[in-house]
């Protein structure tokens, strides 16, 4: 795993990058959200959609409500970069929707929107 802190506008926002999947359950998203804060002390995480596990994209399985429930509860604000067009659930594409006009998830398709967006949040 590697980590980038950047600062914009004040705040400190950092970049995880990896080439495998560090996300599979809940366990191991709060092990990474207190890996990512205990390295960096940013609050917000910019992420690639490849660190979270496929089934995390399958609403039916309930992962990605219960670790976004997390990165909320342990009020850290997290962008999620990637193409989420390949996957064709409408539902997933309303979740995604309703994350993005909220204040603590966000789905987004570069690493720069990311950066822009959580450096505009308070």
């Amino acid at each position: 795993m590697n980590i980038t802190k950047v600062e914009v506008g004040g705040r400190n926002i950092a970049v995880v990058t990896c080439s495998e999947v560090l996300i599979v359950d809940v366990q191991s998203a709060l092990d990474f959200m207190a890996t990512v804060q205990y390295e960096t002390c940013c609050d917000r995480i910019v992420i690639n959609k490849s660190l979270l596990s496929e089934s995390f994209f399958d609403l039916k399985t309930r992962l990605a409500g219960e670790i976004l429930q997390k990165f909320i509860n342990y009020r850290v604000k997290v962008a999620i970069i990637g193409d989420f067009s390949v996957y064709s659930s409408q539902s997933l594409q309303d979740f995604i929707y309703e994350c993005n006009n909220g204040n603590d998830i966000f789905f987004l398709s570069t690493e720069q929107q990311a950066i822009e967006k959580l450096s505009m949040l308070k």
